[in-house]
């Protein structure tokens, strides 16, 4: 019987990266990233570029963690619905955040060109589908505003047009946003990777930070490859689920699992068939689904699961809950195999928006919530200016950032939200 592999497939069909620095950490540099997923790599290639000395350090493997586990969407629009954070926040600072989302697929769009990352970076467009009346005439709303404030190239499906998009019956419109791409996601992280150490990066792979102190001017950081001093320090992680010298963040960042499974290649008539505009896709439910193709043709599907931290066995059972979605999506799938059950930590905000600024003399950048893949390289790159005295590079700077009531390690409370979700779904 085949057993799917429990590799991320974005990791098992890239390159190994080569440009990874030998010997213990030591000595003094004048930037500390610590994180080796799109932020820290992005932000090290942006530093170099700007004439800093960086060492990059990173636990395990470079974009082996969410920026090699995700599924591959470089969508071009915030979490939240657009009216509902527009009524929130006012629309001027609605538009500076779904700006800033437009803004970062450019920036990973122009570090594809600038460094020739081969990650087959295409511009297909992100279409949202309506799984209820209800929430059709909500993505009316927010179409209304996104075109008139910030995106006039959004586009609003009615029902009787989306069996142009989809074989699937069943959905009331959709919200298409033409300036999302997708790209593999690890074929473009090694290729940051390596475009950081040819530029003189040092990148420490297995590398875990244990300790940030203050010394002098800069801090000492001590790692598990040995110390260096640093006269600043990105911190470009969560770390979720893992310890860290950053407790500040922890207690307002929520790791939670999100899984995904990649099919075997399909057949080109039978992509055209399920999907053939081929884009980015997610449903608009609160527990809902997002997937696309890969380069080779794969069906790469993902959502939550279970509201549970990823590991071994949680893996297994999401994988599990996801096929069952797929299939029920794409009855044409039931016997397609499926070669690929993974899942992985994403950070997430009560708010779902980005942080990114200095705490206590530490810089940092995380809490994409989900829509990492265009915001951590744009923010590294942001960061790198940030630090540099531009304070006009960073969006979030002006945005609270309370402490979550409760939580001070592992987000036992996940569960609890689940059902709570789940009861959404069916309420709304």
């Amino acid at each position: 019987m085949h057993q799917p592999s429990p590799a991320s497939y974005w990791l098992a069909s890239a390159p190994d990266f080569s440009g990874g620095t030998d010997g213990p950490v030591s000595g003094s540099v004048d930037v500390a990233v610590i994180g080796g997923g799109f932020t820290g790599l992005s932000a090290a290639l942006a530093l170099r570029e700007s004439g800093a000395s960086v060492a990059l350090l990173e636990a395990n493997r470079v974009v082996g963690e969410a920026s090699g586990r995700n599924g591959g969407h470089c969508n071009a629009s915030t979490h939240q619905d657009h009216a509902a954070l527009s009524a929130a926040l006012g629309r001027e600072r609605a538009a500076e955040y779904y700006r800033a989302h437009l803004d970062a697929v450019d920036t990973v769009e122009r570090l594809v060109r600038d460094h020739a990352i081969d990650c087959d970076f295409r511009r297909c467009g992100r279409l949202k589908f309506a799984a209820k009346a209800e929430h059709f005439e909500k993505m009316a709303k927010s179409y209304e505003i996104i075109k008139a404030d910030v995106d006039p190239d959004v586009e609003l499906i009615s029902a009787d047009q989306i069996a142009r998009e989809t074989a699937t019956p069943g959905y009331h419109g959709g919200l298409l946003q033409k300036t999302s791409a997708q790209l593999h996601v690890g074929r473009f992280g090694v290729g940051l990777a390596e475009a950081a150490s040819a530029k003189g990066a040092a990148i420490f792979e297995n590398a875990a930070v244990s300790g940030l102190v203050r010394e002098g001017a800069g801090w000492r950081v001590t790692t598990a490859r040995g110390t260096l001093f640093a006269k600043q320090v990105l911190v470009a992680t969560g770390g979720a689920g893992t310890p860290s010298p950053v407790a500040w963040f922890q207690r307002r960042i929520v790791g939670v699992g999100s899984f995904v499974v990649a099919t075997e290649p399909l057949r080109p008539a039978l992509i055209d068939e399920l999907l053939p505009m081929r884009r980015n896709y997610v449903t608009s439910r609160v527990i809902g689904n997002y997937f696309r193709f890969s380069p080779d043709n794969r069906l790469i599907f993902g959502g939550r699961g279970r509201f549970s931290i990823s590991d071994s066995k949680a893996d297994v059972k999401s994988g599990a809950i996801l096929i069952r979605a797929m299939r029920r999506m794409f009855p044409q799938l039931e016997s397609t195999r499926i070669d690929h059950v993974w899942g992985g930590m994403v950070d997430m905000t009560a708010d779902r928006l980005p942080r990114a600024g200095e705490q206590d003399g530490l810089f940092y950048a995380l809490g994409y919530s989900g829509h990492g893949v265009q915001m951590a390289p744009h923010m590294g790159v942001q960061m790198a200016r940030y630090m540099g005295g531009d304070m006009s590079a960073n969006p979030w700077s002006e945005l609270a950032w309370p402490a979550i009531p409760g939580h001070v390690g592992k987000p036992w409370f996940l569960p609890a939200v689940g059902l709570w979700y789940k009861l959404q779904d069916i309420l709304h």
